[in-house]
């Protein structure tokens, strides 16, 4: 492709262009064959992808398993339980992450910008999707730029290109070539496709469009990049491998044991089976797993997070590195005066403002030898207005004070511009330009000839603040042919946001290392990281090119910014930290953010000054461009891991629970808890309670605890004691309240099944409170009491009301009330034993 190494006239010849525009026939031949300028489908996942993903777990297989076996022996009733409850859990799966589709679809801008060309020799607007290459476009402050062009005429042309290559600034615009290794961010003679013109006009071939762009060439590699898995989805997938071979593993011996050891015929046998593989299966999972998702999804969309994938909200919990871009991310977005200096002074614009003759031409300068207005121009110009608001001018009255009879607009060249009025021209430009042509100074005591000191003084100045990051612009004036004043210095830069040094020491507290990655050059993203508490080394790209992937990832977690880092750069940034073991999330805006995006644990998008391009590519959506939200983002997402640990140990350590009561009343010769029963049971503890768990409100520790390895999985050495433990408790005390209710009976009673059926009911509530002490969770939760008392109700009506003939179960009197409560308080109290021993050999149930 022809561009930023060709002259204007070779780019013209080999695109068959002319600098007079295309004619409209061969406009629309060239329109059939390069395609229309768009860029891949990015209208998100079909309904049907969506739905189907919901039934791709390993557990939901396990769950369909049961059902077939349930209804193979004529359990149809347990068979359309589990059935019901699978179905659930894809629709709510399902809702939720349509809902987050629909909501990133809304937030998209899906009407594309016109463009200006030149067709038969006259200037026409066209729909940007039908600009083909060696159209020509015409381009003016304002304007977005619809495809790569080589320009071909320029006047004080610069664009903002911080969405493709990072960088704050609005870069100049010429028409020479330049060296074929120039790289994308130097291409001064270039424009491209998603930036934007925030100064001077300009003409421009078009060298590429659609795929063909810069743009459309990252796109395009986000097809073959493969999305990792989240922490959760790969916990809950390795959970239902697990779960489902040790179910068909204990299934399969308990029924040859029974026929030989107990002499139980073939079909109770098989039956029993069956009830040990539906004890074993916590059918509920899956749902309050999702449905504890979308209420995180539901409480960070309250707090201007967007979520695109369910499993992202646990995800973004267990970062360990955060790597964020610069601009519009960390920064405000906005250059920003915030120092200036008149001889001998400086001014900081955080202080209140002091009024005096100096500073008034200073900043009346920056308002008159200026293009922009405080909503469209240059972001450095527009800058200078703030100040000079700030100042306690109005912009306007010191314009209609200064009307404008002629201009020499800035040029790369002279690196100045100068507006020149009825009595007096105004200069602006670079220090050193500036000095060159100034020959006196206004000082405090008035107009001095500028000296050898005076002049070293005002260098060491613009050294002093270019050493702070700021872009630092002179002032002068002339009055009629008088000779040039210089005036004073202001120095300005895009400034972090003031919430984000709290928001980095905050994820710095959590264990989580925060990086700095940006396009920008390194005095400026180092001082902006220091700025914003980060601590380490910086590494520029050239630097980093010079390191093999083994090597950065020796260096990596001693670096705290990477400036000058292309698209290229943040991928391989990325896959040196994965490579060493960390859990990464990306944040940024731009089109050069995307590839890391996909890629990244956790992709982060902006969602205001982010492009369409970064926000598919991402996980997460910041609806408010806000660093500060991602700290917000991790506390709900470790919360969410809290709730799921919760209820994952609670309806585990019951399923274990079942399982070791029903194989050890089995094989004395006792069917104990008919599956029917435990699918109850199940559904009683699965069900609303653990629900409640979801609403349980964060810790007040959950950001002082180190990031849980993401290696480690849920099913992690904390919740496996509370498990065995908790759930041999359980199994024993049921066992024990089995014996005593028997009373020598050769087999189970329909009392005793009732009273083993109530006790383990009432047990697992009490265990439901136990598990939120253990993870330190604040007792008040509504819901919870709520659900407890419903499934209460829910127990009492299978006991009492016509149901209990569905389910085998008696009536029971007070005195057998009594020795439940009995029995459930011996079990509570070695379920605080057992929390109390795994908080004492496992301090991550509370660190």
């Amino acid at each position: 492709m022809v561009g930023h190494d060709s002259t204007v006239e070779e780019t013209l010849s080999a695109l068959d262009g002319r600098s007079t525009g295309l004619a409209s026939e061969e406009a629309a031949r060239r329109l059939t064959s390069h395609g229309p300028n768009r860029l891949v489908d990015t209208s998100g996942r079909a309904p049907l992808t969506i739905l189907l993903a919901q039934f791709r777990s390993p557990l939901i297989l396990v769950l369909l398993l049961a059902a077939a076996l349930s209804a193979a022996i004529g359990n149809a009733i347990d068979a359309l339980l589990i059935a019901i409850i699978v179905g659930a859990n894809g629709v709510f799966g399902f809702a939720q992450d349509y809902r987050a589709e629909q909501s990133l679809l809304a937030l998209r801008e899906l009407a594309a910008p016109d463009a200006v060309v030149r067709r038969d020799g006259a200037v026409t607007q066209i729909a940007a999707s039908d600009v083909v290459p060696g159209d020509v476009l015409l381009l003016a402050q304002g304007d977005a730029v619809t495809a790569d062009a080589r320009l071909i005429a320029a006047q004080a042309l610069a664009c903002d290109e911080a969405a493709l290559t990072g960088e704050s600034l609005p870069v100049e615009k010429s028409t020479a070539a330049l060296p074929a290794a120039t790289p994308l961010a130097e291409r001064s003679n270039m424009v491209y496709r998603g930036t934007t013109v925030t100064r001077g006009r300009a003409e421009a071939v078009v060298v590429a469009t659609g795929m063909e762009t810069e743009v459309g060439q990252i796109a395009g590699s986000l097809a073959t990049a493969v999305e990792p898995q989240t922490p959760l989805q790969r916990d809950l997938d390795e959970l239902g491998r697990r779960l489902g071979l040790g179910i068909l593993l204990v299934s399969s011996l308990l029924a040859p044991l029974l026929v030989v050891l107990a002499g139980t015929g073939l079909v109770q046998a098989g039956l029993t089976a069956v009830s040990l593989a539906v004890a074993a299966i916590p059918e509920g999972l899956p749902a309050v797993v999702t449905l504890t998702l979308a209420l995180g999804v539901r409480r960070m969309a309250g707090e201007s997070a967007l979520v695109r994938s369910l499993p992202a909200v646990e995800a973004l919990g267990t970062v360990d590195v955060i790597c964020t871009d610069k601009t519009g991310t960390v920064t405000e977005g906005e250059m920003t005066v915030s120092r200036v200096w008149v001889p001998d002074r400086v001014v900081d614009l955080s202080e209140p403002a002091v009024t005096d003759s100096q500073l008034t031409q200073l900043f009346e300068i920056g308002v008159v030898c200026n293009d922009a207005t405080e909503t469209v121009g240059d972001p450095t110009e527009q800058a200078l207005l703030a100040a000079a608001q700030w100042y306690g001018l109005d912009p306007d009255a010191v314009r209609e004070a200064h009307p404008r009879v002629d201009e020499q607009p800035f040029s790369a060249e002279t690196q100045q511009m100068m507006t020149v009025h009825d009595d007096v021209a105004f200069v602006k430009g670079a220090p050193r330009m500036v000095l060159d042509r100034a020959s006196h100074v206004r000082t405090e005591a008035g107009i001095v000839t500028l000296d050898e000191p005076m002049r070293a003084r005002i260098l060491e100045q613009t050294e002093a603040f270019a050493a702070q990051a700021l872009r630092v612009l002179a002032f002068a004036a002339r009055t009629n042919d008088g000779p040039l004043v210089f005036v004073g210095l202001q120095g300005m830069l895009d400034p972090p946001r003031a919430e984000v040094s709290a928001a980095v020491a905050d994820c710095q507290r959590a264990g989580i290392d925060v990086k700095l990655v940006t396009g920008d050059n390194r005095t400026t993203a180092t001082v902006i990281a220091k700025q914003i508490g980060l601590r380490g080394a910086t590494l520029d790209g050239t630097e980093l090119d010079a390191l093999s992937d083994e090597a950065l990832a020796e260096r990596i977690d001693d670096v705290a910014v990477f400036a000058r880092a292309t698209p290229t750069h943040k991928v391989r940034i990325l896959e040196a930290l994965q490579a060493r073991g960390h859990v990464v999330a990306m944040t940024g805006d731009g089109v050069n953010d995307a590839p890391a995006l996909k890629r990244a644990d956790v992709g982060v998008a902006m969602g205001i000054r982010g492009t369409d391009v970064a926000a598919q590519s991402s996980d997460i959506v910041l609806l408010d461009d806000n660093f500060a939200t991602i700290r917000t983002a991790i506390r709900n997402g470790r919360a969410v891991f809290d709730n799921i640990w919760k209820f994952v140990a609670y309806l585990l350590s019951a399923n274990f629970a079942e399982v070791v009561l029903v194989f050890v009343a089995s094989l004395a010769g006792y069917l104990i808890l008919p599956a029917v029963q435990l699918l109850w049971i199940n559904l009683l503890t699965d069900g609303l309670p653990a629900l409640a768990l979801g609403v349980d409100e964060p810790g007040e520790d959950v950001m002082d605890r180190t990031p849980r390895a993401s290696a480690t999985g849920i099913v992690d050495r904390p919740l496996l004691g509370f498990l065995g433990g908790a759930g041999l408790a359980a199994a024993l005390v049921m066992l024990a309240l089995m014996v005593v209710v028997l009373d020598g009976a050769p087999t189970v009673t329909p009392y005793a099944l009732t009273m083993v059926f109530t006790g383990f009911v009432l047990l697992e509530f009490v265990k439901l409170f136990v598990v939120r002490w253990l993870r330190e969770t604040p007792f008040v939760n509504l819901w919870l009491f709520l659900a407890v008392a419903g499934s209460l109700l829910a127990q009492l009506a299978v006991v009492y009301s016509p149901l209990r003939t569905y389910f085998g179960t008696v009536r029971l009197t007070i005195a057998d009330w009594r020795l439940l409560a009995v029995t459930v308080a011996g079990g509570g109290v070695l379920f605080v034993l057992v929390a109390l021993l795994v908080k004492r050999f496992d301090a991550r149930t509370h660190s």
